[in-house]
């Protein structure tokens, strides 16, 4: 009588393939188009950290219209590990309660330490106890749950230019 449920993992693994189709193309800001040279800067690649499908697929599309390229959608530790590894993001956005036995703390040390990948947490978790055992990770930001895409694009632009200074 209802539907069959899908599982998260399979219906990320059908967006990888689906987005594989249709990658977004370079976006140009106006101020791309005042040079003589009109190619666009290396589009810079966010990793998403979220369990929730539609959640990450609504942070995905506002990343990717903000300019942003999207590494991919990871729902677990373990697949964000992975994933950082073969697509070397500038950054994550992670949650921190994620679909695994390992969470959203666990992956952002994990890829601090072994990508040189800082992290957002973007999260209903952000009370003193968990922000002390997400040190180690060094965030470059907390969002609070619930959050809007523009506060999300707001806190991924303020930390990539964070990372951008502190490289000059």
């Amino acid at each position: 009588m209802y539907p069959k449920r899908t599982s998260l993992s399979v219906l990320n693994a059908i967006e990888r393939r689906v987005s594989a189709w249709k990658r977004p193309g370079p976006v140009f800001a106006r101020d791309d188009s005042a040079g003589t040279d009109n190619t666009p800067s290396e589009a810079i690649s966010i990793l998403i950290v979220e369990d929730d499908y539609l959640v990450a697929i609504q942070m995905e599309t506002a990343l990717v219209e903000a300019g942003l390229e999207s590494a991919g959608i990871a729902t677990t530790a373990e697949e964000a590990i992975e994933l950082a590894a073969s697509q070397h993001p500038a950054l994550a956005v992670i949650d921190i309660r994620l679909a695994s036995a390992r969470d959203g703390i666990d992956a952002a040390i994990v890829l601090l330490r072994e990508h040189g990948i800082r992290s957002i947490f973007a999260t209903a978790h952000h009370d003193v106890h968990t922000q002390s055992r997400a040190a180690p990770a060094s965030p470059l930001g907390w969002l609070q749950k619930p959050y809007s895409m523009e506060s999300l694009v707001r806190v991924v632009r303020k930390a990539l230019k964070g990372l951008a200074d502190r490289t000059q």
